[in-house]
């Protein structure tokens, strides 16, 4: 019989972690259903992929809060319902015993209460922040038995640092030693990443932060035959412009320009009403478009409104030109809760790396791109096309 699968969760005290906690808590025990779980529809479900009572959660974050702090907020939202919350406290107060302090990555935006461990953490030596890290994993696995740990990249955007993936000291995994020798400094979600491959652990990155994307990373999983996927979740309006703009294309429609508006309060809005935060945030959400409909006027905005707390609001307009030379336009409003969006692709991810994992499988997880607004592995931005991959990966695997 196989052990447990650990789900590391790094930001594993924000809204994302929290739905997550008390999703699988609810799935394992039957009290919710897996609306919006990929990996419970054909031809997916009939893989051999990790049950949700097989689960054990832990998590690194660099805040001191309690859960309950973000469990309130859902609660409150109509996101988290109260008799769930009671019936999943015990798995919830197991979950919030074995969080850890995470790694402070320069100057954070958003937060007025940092864990000073998570300070002191950050203030070390590259070799000796990872060191610790992996001492984490380690205690983890072993204590709780587990088969394997699939660490899941969910914190705050980091501030964007251009040319970093071109930079000479991640062109190689020999340059990133070498410059991790020399205590060069990295992003928290490239030191996350090293570290959590480097322990053998399946890694995901959900955010726009740079995590395994750097060429030595990249390498470095290939290397030890580690499953990693990324980066940046696709879950609301960008979701919806890869699924729409392939009609446009399949009708031979020129789109001449398209206009996103996005609104979106909690602590990812925080964070990214900082300028170089917002930055990376704005260029995976650009970037889609132009593969898929070619040159076009494209701009994305993003503002921070605090009454929305979890919940975010996206207009799109979009003006395109049809037959004979007429313009046309559609405007899109769509409001989601990006909690309740993300969650069931954290499980799907978490099973699915768990599965390239068991199946021998190392380095980019190129059919999971589907899941993301910037894939790790590139490809189409085309929703259906990258759907297919993943279903074809899956029958592949079926025979």
């Amino acid at each position: 019989m196989r052990g447990g699968l650990g789900l590391w969760l790094i930001g594993a005290r924000g809204a994302i972690a929290t739905c997550v906690t008390y999703g699988v808590a609810g799935l394992a025990r039957g009290w919710v259903e897996p609306t919006g779980l990929v990996t419970t529809i054909d031809p997916m479900r009939r893989m051999d992929l990790a049950g949700f009572d097989e689960f054990v959660l832990g998590g690194w974050d660099v805040c001191t809060r309690d859960l309950s702090t973000s469990v309130s907020g859902l609660v409150r939202e109509g996101i988290l319902s109260h008799d769930l919350v009671a019936s999943a406290s015990v798995e919830a107060r197991n979950y919030e015993s074995r969080i850890r302090p995470g790694i402070l990555d320069g100057p954070a935006v958003g937060n007025s209460d940092l864990d000073p461990e998570s300070s002191r953490r950050g203030a070390l030596s590259p070799r000796q922040q990872i060191e610790e890290l992996r001492g984490d994993l380690a205690s983890f696995r072993e204590e709780h038995d587990l088969r394997s740990v699939v660490v899941v990249d969910l914190s705050s955007t980091e501030a964007y640092r251009g040319g970093l993936i071109e930079s000479p000291e991640v062109s190689s995994l020999e340059a990133m030693e070498h410059a991790l020798d020399e205590g060069h400094s990295f992003p928290a979600s490239v030191l996350y990443a090293y570290a959590a491959i480097g322990a053998g652990s399946p890694f995901v990155e959900f955010t726009p932060n740079a995590g395994a994307t750097p060429p030595a990373l990249r390498e470095l999983a290939l290397k030890v035959g580690v499953p990693h996927c990324g980066n940046d979740g696709k879950t609301g309006e960008t979701l919806f412009k890869t699924a729409l703009a392939p009609m446009f294309a399949a009708r031979a429609l020129s789109v001449l320009s398209w206009q996103g508006y996005n609104m979106l309060g909690n602590g990812d809005g925080a964070v990214l009403a900082d300028p170089a935060h917002r930055e990376g945030k704005l260029r995976n959400k650009a970037d889609v478009l132009e593969g898929i409909l070619g040159k076009h006027h494209s701009h994305v905005a993003i503002d921070y409104v605090p009454s929305l707390g979890d919940w975010k609001t996206a207009w799109d307009f979009i003006h395109f030109e049809g037959f004979l030379g007429a313009k046309m336009s559609m405007q899109i409003t769509w409001a989601g809760c990006d909690s309740a969006l993300a969650a069931p692709l954290i499980l799907d991810l978490a099973r699915l790396a768990d599965f390239a994992a068991r199946s021998g499988e190392g380095g980019e997880m190129a059919h999971t791109s589907c899941f993301f607004k910037s894939p790790i592995a590139g490809g189409t931005h085309d929703f259906h096309a990258q759907h297919k991959v993943l279903v074809d990966y899956c029958l592949a695997h079926l025979g």
